[in-house]
């Protein structure tokens, strides 16, 4: 059985502010980690939208 994590690490989903602007069909969205201790606010990066095919800002959702 897998163990249960009682940390402060918890997946976030990263999605393309850019892309949502321009109004195409689809979602660029990454899913990642973050410790919650260390990193309270909204996370923001640079990431490749394969849609768009170039470099776009993704921030933290939910």
């Amino acid at each position: 059985m897998a163990k249960k994590s009682k940390g402060n690490r918890v997946q976030v989903v990263l999605e393309c502010t850019e892309h949502k602007e321009s109004g195409m069909p689809g979602t660029s969205r990454y899913i990642t980690v973050k410790n919650r201790k260390n990193t309270p606010d909204r996370m923001e990066f640079k990431k490749f939208n394969p849609i768009l095919k170039r470099v776009t800002v993704h921030r933290e959702i939910k």
